[in-house]
């Protein structure tokens, strides 16, 4: 695989974005931070550690294969490597490599386009379309259609998936991905990869039926069982808005069944648990987000009345269990074993996604918003232009990881500024470069400030 150049961005100080639905401080905040985000990204490049990084090589993942097959003494294996997140978290880089992260690749591909379309910017466009690029490269081999997943082995409970297993928890983000780029410049290129995914989506990942209407969708190709729902919400999301878009009702109709499945997951008080298969019935923030956000969305493209109304029960639940007396996001309704940490960057960015989602429907949902901001902006922005990871029992995890979560927060905090705003992109009126459909990328040599 050859290595795709990154386009360099062009020298200014204008604002990113006018202000939308934000109040002009915390729109002026944004445009100050977007940018100087941007800049560590071309610093840094676009492999990284990861959250995984422990249990992704040889080492750790002999470890965490002997803690899911002889717990007491799999926990001796793993200690070192839970002490060194808990206490010395650039130790990480002992046991693994930086990689390339497709869904990270697809969130930061989203928020430039974004931008672009916010701003009219051709050098937004530009970095947007090099992340497609690159996409197109690091697809899963060995299937007919497109798919995306880890680049490590990741040892679970119920064995190995094995690196370029596709997911379906990456796929539908690089389905988003693409749409986002093909809304401003309507190539073929991307509307083909994009049906492709969603053929890879229908096909490739298994659904297990439950009753005549409803099927829990399996978590990649292998799995024939699923159960987790998140990855029922992904598909419902992916295939409601391709049998849409490509007019396929067999789509529509495997959508409609997993939909039914997470709506029938959903508990009495509201919430979701991760899975439904007895074992892992914990409730976290970001999975819940998970299954929010794609709920938010088949409602905006069908006006589902139980969508709605499962959504209305989620966020009550959300907003009083999941955040802490302060209104910040945390981890756990109720943790299912011991955590090495109180605060994990994911949730936020999962928040102001959900949030901005759902703007103007629930007021405490807004509130919580508004507090997730305004702590992001103080307390975890860091001085280089990058965000903390997690915030620990005793400090902070300060790795920089693009999938955990640099590049969600990313696509997080466009999405935020500029969700109000119409399209700009074909006449930006603030001085930049437009954005041009089908312009090739740039080739400026300046950088962003």
């Amino acid at each position: 695989m050859h290595d795709i150049g990154r386009p360099d961005t062009m020298a200014t100080t204008q604002q990113l974005s006018p202000a939308g639905s934000l109040d002009e401080a915390q729109a002026n905040q944004l445009n100050a931070v977007l940018p100087r985000l941007i800049a560590w990204l071309d610093r840094f490049g676009e492999t990284s550690f990861d959250h995984q990084s422990y249990f992704a090589g040889p080492i750790g993942g002999r470890a965490k294969a002997l803690y899911y097959s002889h717990p007491k003494l799999g926990t001796l294996a793993v200690a070192p490597m839970i002490f060194s997140e808990a206490f010395l978290p650039a130790g990480r880089q002992l046991f693994w490599k930086k990689q390339r992260f497709p869904i990270a690749d697809a969130h930061y591909a989203m928020g430039f386009a974004m931008l672009a379309r916010s701003s009219g910017r051709q050098d937004m466009l530009d970095r947007a379309v090099h992340f497609l690029e690159v996409l197109e490269q690091t697809r899963c081999p060995g299937y007919g259609h497109h798919g995306w997943g880890y680049p490590f082995d990741w040892v679970t409970r119920t064995g190995v998936m094995k690196a370029q297993t596709p997911l379906i928890t990456t796929t539908p983000y690089v389905y988003e991905a693409f749409a986002a780029v093909h809304a401003i410049d309507a190539r073929q290129r991307w509307l083909d990869v994009m049906q492709s995914a969603a053929e890879h989506a229908f096909h490739d990942i298994a659904d297990r039926p439950l009753c005549e209407h409803s099927a829990t969708a399996g978590y990649n190709p292998m799995d024939k069982e699923g159960g987790v729902v998140n990855a029922s919400a992904y598909r419902a999301f992916m295939l409601t808005e391709a049998a849409l878009r490509f007019g396929r009702e067999d789509y529509r109709e495997a959508a409609g069944r997993n939909l039914n499945y997470v709506l029938g997951a959903q508990q009495d008080d509201g919430s979701w648990p991760y899975a439904t298969d007895g074992v892992r019935p914990f409730i976290d923030h970001f999975h819940t987000c998970f299954v929010l956000k794609a709920l938010a969305k088949i409602e905006a493209l069908t006006g589902h009345t139980g969508v709605r109304q499962a959504i209305d029960a989620g966020v009550r639940y959300y907003v009083d269990h999941l955040f802490d007396e302060q209104g910040l996001p945390r981890p756990f309704a109720a943790a299912p074993r011991l955590t090495v940490y109180r605060g994990e960057l994911y949730d936020y960015a999962e928040c102001l996604n959900v949030a901005t989602l759902l703007r103007g429907r629930y007021p405490a949902l807004d509130a919580r918003r508004q507090a997730a901001l305004s702590d992001l902006l103080t307390r975890w922005l860091k001085p280089d232009g990058s965000f903390r990871s997690r915030r620990l029992l005793l400090g902070w995890d300060n790795v920089p990881m693009h999938r955990w979560a640099q590049a969600q927060l990313f696509r997080s905090l466009c999405f935020t500024l500029t969700a109000d705003l119409p399209s700009a992109a074909t006449a930006a009126g603030t001085g930049a470069t437009p954005v041009t459909p089908g312009r090739p990328a740039s080739a400026t040599a300046e950088t962003l400030h």
